[in-house]
């Protein structure tokens, strides 16, 4: 009975370790650099209609699910370009395709209350494949699924950079509130 307990315990306490040890941090509302933040307009460059509206979605999505609030008077807003768009056949099979890969990419900066701007990470590609050997409307409705996939991998990226790719995370320092 007590090698029981014993074993629980030392199971709880190798996995806090390795949890701290690794310098895993969690984060909280409380631990945001900022609360409230404004998405300006984002620019389309690519051929695919609506693009910049989907990604608005997506970006204040992801946003919002990370404890920001999007207020349009914000000090701090995020400004960005869609750059590229590509829908490629992967592999055909009997002379039509059947993999499909949507490819977005964008360049997105983040802009503090001063008009100082800085790069957010999200030169990655950002590229979702899918299968189809269906009828054309299939394969437009995979495509659209496929896009929104994408755009919501680029949004988390995004975000991600926002809240992690700052001094005090990357030099190891506690964020504020957590001392």
């Amino acid at each position: 009975m007590i090698l029981k307990y014993y074993k629980r315990w030392l199971f709880v306490s190798l996995c806090c370790l390795l949890l701290t040890g690794c310098g895993y941090t969690f984060y909280g509302k409380s631990n945001l650099p900022f609360q409230s933040i404004a998405v300006s307009k984002i620019v389309n460059k690519t051929f695919e209609p609506s693009l910049e509206d989907r990604m608005q979605i997506a970006l204040t999505d992801e946003l919002m699910r990370s404890g920001f609030l999007i207020d349009s008077g914000a000090g701090y807003r995020i400004t960005g370009n869609l750059t590229t768009f590509e829908l490629k056949t992967l592999s055909e099979k009997g002379g039509g395709a059947v993999e499909y890969e949507v490819t977005i990419k964008g360049d997105f900066r983040l802009v503090d209350p001063f008009g100082r701007a800085r790069g957010l990470r999200n030169q990655g590609v950002f590229i979702v494949s899918f299968p189809s050997t269906d009828s054309l409307q299939t394969v437009i409705a995979l495509k659209e699924r496929a896009t929104e996939k994408a755009l919501k991998d680029f949004s988390s990226e995004i975000v991600a950079s926002i809240i992690y790719d700052r001094p005090e995370v990357q030099s190891g320092v506690p964020p504020r509130g957590t001392q």
